[in-house]
């Protein structure tokens, strides 16, 4: 669901920079005054995940792939606030890095995927737990939520380009949801399988009272980070090669010449392939560790400066 350069005209993408500005700034004072600096290594941890977890397109249908947001993910287990960062530092890495996303784009797509669907999926989520209670129904709010979330987000991306003039709205709107609710299915099951994964391994992380949890995340943080180093390596060369749902959706209804066939960034590593090594595989496996390792980075330090560490606090 990346936009990129050319699908928006500058008032959309003006205006979709500055309501992405305003809620990433409300995420991060938010999350100044509610997440514990114990918890910081975990939103780094998070960025890390959902990167590496974007780079493994999955099959849908019909030549079409999707692959994870992540966004209700991340607010299950540390807030909306978080995921909202989270999914920023990523589409940051992923636009500059990778030239996965236009510059000029850049404010839409965190608008839609890490504000919108952020939004959208922990609303869903906190709604669904209020009627289906216990680790059953925590499965299910996660899982449902985000199917909604991809869903909504990918409205959003159908009202830009509306707004834009590059699709009418009742030909973008049916395109872009028919295909985003197939591929919010993929979504949902995994969100379920890593929200059920983490429920046996640390169940201290989930609930209502996960964010006041005292038990040391190092270990964890490290082992989650090398399970993200290891998708990243083993396991992103061999994904899907289709186009993603807006790729496809652009081709089907005949507008991706819209898109800008020159980046307007030349980023360091074009189309997650490392330059200089001949092996197709090696180089997309190097490029996705590097960004993982980024969004880990980026994530990390942007909350760690924002919250400082106290020195009586134990880790």
């Amino acid at each position: 669901m990346h936009i990129p350069d050319g699908f928006l005209d500058a008032k959309t993408a003006v205006a979709s920079a500055v309501l992405s500005a305003a809620g990433v700034g409300v995420a991060l004072r938010q999350a100044r005054k509610t997440l514990p600096a114990r918890r910081v290594p975990l939103l780094g941890l998070a960025a890390a995940f959902v990167f590496a977890a974007q780079m493994l397109n999955f099959p849908v249908a019909g030549g079409t792939s999707g692959h994870l947001i992540g966004a209700t993910l991340v607010a299950v287990l540390l807030g909306p606030s978080a995921a909202a960062i989270a999914l920023a530092a990523v589409l940051v890495v992923q636009c500059f890095l990778f030239n996965d996303g236009g510059l000029t784009a850049l404010g839409a797509n965190i608008f839609n995927m890490a504000i919108v669907a952020t939004l959208v999926g922990y609303g869903v989520y906190r709604l669904v737990r209020r009627f289906v209670p216990g680790q059953r129904g925590l499965i299910l709010a996660a899982a449902f939520a985000s199917w909604c979330s991809t869903v909504v987000a990918a409205i959003s991306c159908a009202g830009q380009l509306a707004i834009s003039g590059t699709m009418p709205w009742s030909v973008s709107f049916p395109a872009m949801v028919g295909v985003h609710m197939l591929i919010g299915i993929g979504e949902g099951l995994i969100t379920a399988l890593v929200i059920l994964a983490i429920a046996r391994l640390r169940a201290d992380l989930l609930g209502d009272a996960a964010l006041s949890v005292a038990a040391p995340v190092t270990t964890f943080v490290g082992l989650g980070l090398v399970a993200a180093l290891g998708l990243a390596l083993f396991v992103s060369p061999f994904a899907c090669k289709w186009p993603d749902g807006l790729e496809k959706v652009a081709a089907t209804l005949g507008f991706e010449y819209h898109a800008i066939e020159k980046p307007l960034l030349a980023a360091p590593i074009p189309d997650y392939t490392l330059p200089g090594i001949h092996s197709a595989v090696v180089a997309t496996a190097l490029a996705g560790v590097i960004g993982t390792v980024v969004a880990f980075a980026l994530a990390f330090v942007l909350v760690r400066v924002l919250i400082p560490r106290p020195t009586s606090e134990s880790h």
